[in-house]
């Protein structure tokens, strides 16, 4: 018997409720529409919908899918994962539906063109990144956006050359 009485319909539903609340204000933060989103998931326009409700009839490998299409991960904490609750996610391959400029200082430096916007899509950071190839300073670009780029060249490069370097 557990020690702990499990959560009540009402605890559940709230903890969804607040749960489809983030990925809706995610996908307003990237500016992306619910029919984008939901095709970059694998799901309908309507079941997203419902995701952002707070339903809980959605399949979990639904909310997974429209969490992992915003950048999003779902974390399981019990006492003992409190603890490294603040530990870095990996994010390794990972491509954002909207790349925030805000969030990699060599993109935005090599940006400075672009005006009206704080994100790019991916094809879009990818060829700034290689029109502007000589102007990037490797050695002072944060991991992440190593890491990003990276992810870009793999996915989105219609030719790279094995001597091509992050």
């Amino acid at each position: 018997m557990p020690s702990k009485p499990p959560l009540t319909t009402d605890t559940c539903a709230a903890q969804l409720q607040a749960l489809g609340a983030q990925i809706r204000s995610q996908r307003k933060a990237l500016r992306l529409s619910a029919t984008v989103t939901a095709e970059a998931a694998g799901l309908s326009r309507v079941t997203l919908h419902r995701i952002e409700k707070g339903e809980p009839s959605v399949t979990m490998g639904a909310w997974c899918n429209a969490m992992a299409a915003l950048g999003m991960a779902l974390q399981v904490r019990s006492g003992a994962d409190a603890d490294t609750a603040a530990q870095a996610t990996d994010r390794t391959g990972w491509i954002p539906a909207r790349v925030a400029l805000a969030d990699y200082s060599q993109l935005r430096a090599l940006a400075w063109q672009v005006h009206g916007t704080d994100t790019l899509t991916p094809t879009e950071a990818l060829d700034i990144y290689e029109r502007n190839a000589r102007h990037l300073d490797l050695q002072a670009m944060s991991a992440d956006e190593q890491a990003l780029l990276q992810a870009l060249r793999l996915a989105l490069s219609r030719s790279t050359s094995a001597g091509d370097a992050v």
